[in-house]
């Protein structure tokens, strides 16, 4: 063995700088005891991915700085293990009209107490969830340093950061100045089907200059992105030499070897799991670390006996056990025996506190209040979106007074039509759904019937609640197709024209009708005020409506 390579696969806290330095030094302190000369941490480690705006402030950089030369000084006792760190670097000039930036996402390597080496990101991605050319300058760096184990023959390292490892140059590069191995440091979205596009893409890059590659990434949710890890190891063959677990912190050790023409790496390799399994994770993870991170002691959300908040119940209580989960059902005249009958049941299975208030006394009221000025007029979603208003009233009071986060339970195809109320049950801190797709619910709910990957039980969900007609419950006999062509229809019409960026027409040729797609496309344009409004939610696809969607409320365009 020529040396030992360790990636430490962290969950880091924006701006949590004596937390970050606390668990990189833990990490190598184990490394090193591990017989490791090298340990890699995520991209811009030091101070957490992605601290936006921040970036923009001098006193958050400086302290970057000073965290960088802390951390050195604090691994000096680890002789000879050379830790690679990321963090921002330089500083712009900047007034309220213009910006010159000197400013780099970069990565140091430290050791001995120094920082011996230092690289600044070349190829700064400026799509979907990324901004980078709004914090950072482009760099044409290249760096090598070397690694070498006691009495062991040094190898070349070439350091890149992300989105340099999807561009030739970069690559190309380290191996002219020498680099035997390419370590590439990560903060890379979730979404699904990312992993596999990663692993791919960074196939290719081991073919094209014939290295070997670790691929260090992060782990841990981060307002509306969650990073899954799972770094993995390619030999220059192209084969996966190890992988970490997806969706957990991890320490992977990576054994390098030298063949009779080049390094061998080797390292444990993690069970590969099914995509609706990462999905799970993804959303568990996502709401864990909002309300760990946020500081909120519990979680808060409005039962309706439907799908969307029965599987966004499951999922809280999949990530932070049933005693922080509180569920309320709150029944109109309206709500139907059978949708207690099935609240009570799944709250009883999955053990939260369940409570139930009515909200007829507040209805009346209310009527009663604007009985004046709604003289002379009939009945219509006026009244219907008053009673997820005072739903949503109560919830906000509740999380007023002890503390809880409120769990939003609409989902994607909802958000996308306008089929939600604004201020009423789009009233909320975190939308745990907001990029599910009702079909997805269905399939999801459905996973988690036949799975139990946190020991909760399985089949928490019960039957009925899977079997129904979707239905909001604010008039007599209604359901979601009175307003919505079936979710099958309305769900591949959507997925084509918001993630695909598919026209109309294209749309239409492909077999959709075009009456439906023209009033799901009016839907979609016609809401953009309330998705504008929507609480914060975790991004699963890799077009959310979140930081991927920017589009103006007012505007004339026409598809």
């Amino acid at each position: 063995m020529v040396c030992r390579i360790a990636v430490a696969q962290c969950n880091l806290v924006v701006g949590d700088f004596e937390g970050n330095t606390r668990q990189i030094i833990a990490a190598a302190r184990r490394a090193y005891e591990a017989g490791a000369s090298l340990v890699l941490t995520p991209e811009l480690s030091i101070c957490g991915y992605a601290a936006e705006d921040l970036f923009l402030r001098p006193s958050f950089v400086a302290a970057c700085n000073d965290a960088v030369r802390e951390l050195a000084e604090a691994l000096r006792p680890l002789t000879g293990l050379a830790v690679v760190v990321g963090h921002p670097f330089g500083r712009d000039h900047r007034s309220r009209s213009m910006a010159i930036s000197s400013r780099f996402n970069a990565a140091s390597v430290v050791r001995d107490g120094h920082i011996v080496a230092r690289y600044a990101k070349r190829e700064l991605p400026n799509y979907q969830v990324f901004d980078e050319r709004r914090y950072f300058a482009s760099s044409r760096d290249t760096c090598v340093f070397e690694v070498c184990g006691p009495g062991k023959t040094p190898i070349k390292v070439g350091l890149l950061i992300c989105e340099d490892a999807w561009y030739e140059a970069p690559a190309r590069a380290a191996r002219e100045a020498g680099a035997q191995c390419l370590a590439v440091i990560n903060a890379s979205p979730f979404h699904g089907g990312k992993g596999v596009e990663r692993e791919a893409m960074m196939r290719r890059r081991v073919f094209d200059c014939g290295l070997p590659l670790v691929y260090a990434h992060l782990v841990g949710g981060q307002d509306e992105m969650v990073f899954e890890g799972g770094s993995f190891v390619l030999n220059a063959d192209g084969t996966l030499g190890g992988m970490s677990p997806c969706f957990v912190e991890d320490d992977l050790l990576i054994d390098v070897e030298h063949t009779a023409t080049h390094l061998w790496l080797t390292a444990p390799i993690a069970q590969q799991r099914s995509a609706d399994a990462d999905l799970w994770d993804a959303l568990v993870l996502g709401v864990r670390d909002y309300v760990e991170k946020n500081g909120f002691p519990s979680v808060l959300l409005g039962l309706s006996g439907g799908i969307d908040s029965a599987l966004v119940l499951t999922i809280a209580v999949d990530a932070l056990g049933p005693q922080r989960v509180h569920a309320m059902m709150m029944p109109s005249p309206y709500t139907a025996d059978i949708s207690l009958t099935d609240a009570r049941q799944l709250a009883q299975t999955l053990g939260v506190r369940y409570d139930e208030l009515s909200i007829v006394p507040a209805l009346d009221a209310f009527l009663a209040t604007l009985a004046p000025p709604f003289a002379g007029t009939d009945p219509d979603t006026t009244e219907e979106n008053l009673q997820a208003r005072i739903r949503g009233t109560l919830l906000m009071a509740l999380s007023n007074k002890f503390g809880s986060l409120v769990l939003t339970t609409g989902n994607k195809s909802e958000l996308a039509t306008g089929y939600c109320t604004l201020y009423g049950d789009m009233a909320g801190g975190f939308a745990v759904i907001k990029d599910l797709y009702k079909t997805v619910v269905y399939r999801l709910a459905q996973w988690r019937n036949e799975n139990d990957p946190y020991g909760r039980g399985v089949c928490p969900i019960p039957d009925r609640i899977l079997q129904r007609a979707p239905s909001a419950e604010l008039r007599p006999d209604q359901t979601d197709q009175d307003s919505l062509p079936p979710y099958d229809v309305l769900d591949a019409i959507l997925l084509r024209y918001v993630e695909n960026d598919e026209s109309i027409e294209d749309i239409v040729r492909a077999g959709f009708d075009r009456a439906v797609v023209t009033k799901v496309v009016g839907l979609l344009r016609a809401n953009e005020y309330k998705r504008k409004q929507s609480a914060i939610g975790i991004r699963v696809t890799h077009r959310s409506f979140g930081k991927d969607w920017r589009y103006p409320i007012t505007q004339r365009y026409r598809a």
